[in-house]
């Protein structure tokens, strides 16, 4: 006897598709190349944080008082980046775009059920300021990596283009907030 399985259809698409929709369904048919694939979802795995542990296991290690400083602010920025993004996608619950639109392809596993904002894309930037306002000559590299895992994000068909935008901003935020925090703490400690 057979058991009936229930298998889970795309959400039927709008009539009309916004900018949003187009774009992510632009770059799902260029994520399609073999070469962009490989790219994107290196970016994308690194971006799952392991780029991030070796780097703050670096500098502590490796960066003097002033690597282990950079260290624990960029782990405390990390937490708070972890909560906000959680908190927002719980909130707003906006479904990903290869659950809502058919011709958009998952080409990676999703780490959680909704879309905004992008987590990736709010701890890329938020860890690329702190850690550059520390050693500026990491600024260039990890602005680019920021990029490349943002991108990664709609081209692999995790998220909208206003998901990474999102994540960009508020990680933007936090990350300027935490350097001016830290700065005002210090500066208070110090006095």
């Amino acid at each position: 006897m057979a058991i009936p399985m229930t298998v889970s259809a795309p959400s039927p698409e709008p009539a009309t598709l916004s900018l949003d929709a187009l774009l992510c369904r632009a770059a799902s048919r260029w994520g399609a190349r073999r070469a962009v694939q490989r790219i994107f979802g290196a970016a994308s795995r690194l971006g799952d944080g392991w780029l991030w542990y070796g780097l703050i296991a670096a500098l502590a290690i490796g960066g003097g008082d002033r690597g282990r400083h950079a260290a624990l602010q960029m782990a405390g920025t990390g937490i708070v980046a972890w909560l906000l993004y959680r908190t927002l996608k719980r909130r707003t619950r906006r479904p990903r775009p290869f659950r809502v639109h058919r011709e958009v392809i998952a080409r990676a596993p999703p780490l959680d059920e909704f879309s905004f904002p992008s987590g990736h894309t709010l701890h890329a930037v938020s860890f690329g300021i702190v850690a550059a306002g520390w050693f500026p000559v990491l600024a260039l590299p990890l602005a680019l990596f920021a990029v490349l895992v943002a991108m990664s994000r709609v081209v692999l068909g995790l998220h909208y283009p206003s998901d990474v935008l999102a994540g960009a901003a508020l990680g933007a935020a936090l990350g300027l907030a935490s350097r001016g925090l830290d700065a005002a703490l210090v500066g208070t400690l110090a006095g």
